[in-house]
């Protein structure tokens, strides 16, 4: 187990390397100019000199090679720079940010698998039962239904029927629990409905497949309880997939809510995503292209290791 996780380890390197260089070079090849947005969006007349001392002070008239190197090595010392747009930190801008993206992530995550990994085995037990059938429904529903717009309507019904919104001003749980969760919990939901018919759909699917295996029908030939048999047999076996879902959809939640945020007016990675790309604050976008990165590759190490708990055949190669 301890050589697997350290080559799983060892995997992480080249590909935070290569995300690097990739978001590096894509950006410079992008059309625009943020030192003559910053100054010249208005309508404004500013000389060639103050653009070029504006160049300078941003470190924009090096070499290509010189800016990545300067921008690897503040990556090495935790130092992801200084907005070419606000001039603030960047970690200052996406820390409040994250926090907000990751605990609707949290949330949504815990949600969805409390609601598909239940619901995916009954469909797969009672299946072309009317108890099937519900849950289809339910699963295509939460498939055709896109999360926005499930949030609009949660607004619109809390404001018609209860004459209440949301909080707009997030508020950390540590804080004031009560406020936050108030206003996150309603994201979260919407968000968490559509994640959770996803996974059960291949809750279903994958249980389907193992009970019809051999070892399931010799299990039940030598009069294990049907119980033990779903549980200790087939539901390890069935939650390889599962945990591949599970773990794509929380990674994706995190930088990929745009519309979701824009419609709970929440704050979070993905609106501040928009943001900066439509700015050209290459600072700020290459941090948060790295954060998004990093926290896909931990997830999927994550689940590289829940694959080796559940199946000691995948560390024992």
């Amino acid at each position: 187990m301890l050589r697997y996780t350290i080559n799983r380890l060892l995997l992480m390197i080249p590909t935070l390397l290569g995300v690097a260089v990739l978001v590096f070079v894509l950006l410079r090849l992008m059309p625009g100019d943020i030192v003559e947005m910053r100054y010249l969006m208005d309508g404004g007349q500013v000389s060639p000199e103050v653009l070029a001392q504006e160049r300078a002070r941003l470190g924009l008239d090096k070499p290509l090679w010189q800016q990545f190197i300067d921008w690897m090595g503040g990556l090495l010392v935790g130092d992801l720079g200084t907005s070419m747009w606000t001039g603030r930190p960047v970690w200052d801008e996406i820390s409040s940010r994250f926090q907000l993206s990751f605990q609707v992530a949290i949330m949504a995550t815990i949600l969805a698998t409390a609601i598909a990994i239940p619901l995916g085995t009954l469909a797969a037990l009672f299946k072309d039962t009317w108890v099937d059938r519900i849950i289809q429904v339910f699963a295509i529903a939460g498939l055709a239904v896109p999360s926005f717009w499930l949030g609009m309507l949660m607004i619109l019904s809390l404001l018609l029927f209860f004459n209440w919104i949301p909080p707009l001003t997030f508020t950390p749980i540590y804080v004031d629990p009560w406020h936050n969760l108030s206003q996150l919990i309603w994201p979260a939901l919407a968000v968490g409905y559509r994640y959770s018919a996803v996974a059960t759909r291949m809750t279903r699917s994958t249980v389907l497949e193992v009970l019809q295996e051999d070892y399931i029908r010799t299990a039940r030939a030598k009069g294990v309880f049907e119980r033990l048999v779903v549980t200790r047999h087939a539901m390890r076996n069935a939650m390889l997939p599962v945990v591949t879902v599970i773990g794509l959809e929380f990674a994706f939640l995190i930088g990929g809510l745009v519309v979701t945020e824009q419609v709970f007016n929440l704050n979070g990675i993905g609106k501040l995503f928009v943001e900066t790309v439509t700015r050209n604050d290459y600072t700020m976008v290459q941090a948060l292209v790295m954060l998004v990165a990093t926290f896909f590759i931990i997830v999927n190490f994550i689940v590289d290791l829940l694959y080796a708990a559940l199946d000691p055949r995948i560390r024992y190669r």
